[in-house]
């Protein structure tokens, strides 16, 4: 039977994961992502990725853009576990030396984690990422040419 506890383990070796994937290792997260076709990923760099193999390729190009970083906190903003299906929805602080720069830059994300117990233990199935942290201009969801 799953309990609460064995989510908050599970979030917490995902905290490090998000770490090793500052340095631009993305092997970790991907331990902990489900198997099942129906995984989803929405991270910064790009569209939703759906299924185990676009996920997994989404996740490597996504990690390719960091190195030399860390995970520095997390702020927990709202969670919920049921007994087969949990959330968490916090803003992750990172740093990494990103893209071609040569200094370490914050990196706040806005994160949604959607786990299910599979298998014997909880597995991430679903993952958005975005850098919008704080309060934006209407004319932000505009699309600009």
């Amino acid at each position: 039977m799953s309990t609460a506890n064995d989510l908050e383990q599970v979030v917490e070796q995902y905290h490090r994961a998000l770490g090793a994937f500052m340095q631009g290792d993305y092997e970790p997260a991907k331990q902990l992502f489900s198997e099942q076709d129906d995984v989803t990923l929405g991270n910064p760099f790009g569209p939703f990725a759906c299924g185990l193999t676009q996920v997994v390729e989404t996740m490597k190009r996504a990690a390719s853009n960091y190195r030399d970083g860390d995970a520095i906190g997390f702020d927990t903003i709202s969670k919920y576990v049921t007994p087969g299906l949990a959330y968490i929805v916090e803003v992750e602080r990172l740093e990494s030396k990103v893209s071609g720069r040569k200094d370490v830059s914050p990196v706040y994300l806005r994160a949604t984690s959607i786990f299910r117990h599979e298998e014997g233990g909880w597995k991430l199935i679903h993952r958005h990422a975005d850098p919008i942290t704080t309060v934006q201009p209407a004319d932000s969801v505009l699309r600009k040419s």
